[in-house]
């Protein structure tokens, strides 16, 4: 279970930096409101709460939050740029998840 509720927070932070990012994205390059810019800075200031409540110390969670940013990065372009990943980055994607998961998830006396 605590497996699960940890990649339920870094699937939460990250979608918050993305989803942050993009809006203040939006604002700047494609001269939305500016509540965009201001809905972005909010969200991204939820991902650094966010990002706390996960057990481990400070490195190894942010060095997996890489890897799940990593593989988040393409879903979101995917999903909202019409972006086709292609097997490299699929194949980057997943080495790069195994070895978070492997930083994050090994088990340690």
């Amino acid at each position: 279970m605590e497996i699960i509720k940890s990649i339920i927070i870094f699937v939460l932070a990250g979608i918050c930096e993305i989803g942050g990012g993009y809006l203040i994205l939006l604002y700047l390059r494609e001269e939305k409101s500016y509540w965009y810019g201001i809905a972005g800075a909010v969200i991204m200031v939820l991902y650094g709460v966010i990002a706390t409540f996960q057990t481990s110390n400070f490195g190894r969670v942010y060095a997996t939050y890489g890897g799940f940013f990593v593989v988040m990065s393409l879903l979101w372009a995917y999903r909202f740029e019409n972006y086709s990943p292609d097997k490299y980055d699929i194949v980057g994607a997943l080495i790069v998840l195994l070895g978070v998961s492997i930083i994050y998830y090994a088990p340690r006396s």
